[in-house]
């Protein structure tokens, strides 16, 4: 099942937990990072990642600044990234979308709306 490696990006262990939940429980397989230096470092390593769930506002390095970071790397230049956030401004999607950011959403959100964009996404 390492062809459908999702990786979940969040400070908040409760929204890792969540969305590792919901993706295992639709047979998909997860790597959760804390902040976007551990997102990169795991990146880095043995993981074949094929989607990404980044939190925006996050400790050490944030979601714009690790998705800047992630499409800079030639491996993960087009892979899917949906950003999470609480964050709804214009401005802030703008900028995403700008880092390279793939979509949207917006916290909080149910479990269901993550599978359905995964799905979208990956198949």
């Amino acid at each position: 099942m390492m062809g459908k490696l999702i990786m979940t990006v969040d400070d908040s262990a409760s929204i890792r937990q969540m969305v590792s939940f919901t993706l295992k429980s639709a047979g998909y397989d997860v790597v959760e990072a804390t902040d976007g230096v551990d997102a990169l470092s795991k990146l880095k390593g043995q993981y074949r990642v094929r989607m990404m769930f980044v939190d925006l506002n996050m400790p050490n390095m944030d979601g714009i600044e690790l998705i800047r970071a992630v499409r800079a790397n030639p491996t993960y230049k087009f892979i899917p990234i949906v950003m999470l956030t609480t964050e709804s401004q214009v401005s802030k999607k703008r900028e995403g979308k700008a880092a390279g950011a793939t979509g949207w959403i917006v916290k909080p959100f149910k479990p269901q709306q993550l599978l359905s964009v995964t799905k979208k996404v990956l198949g």
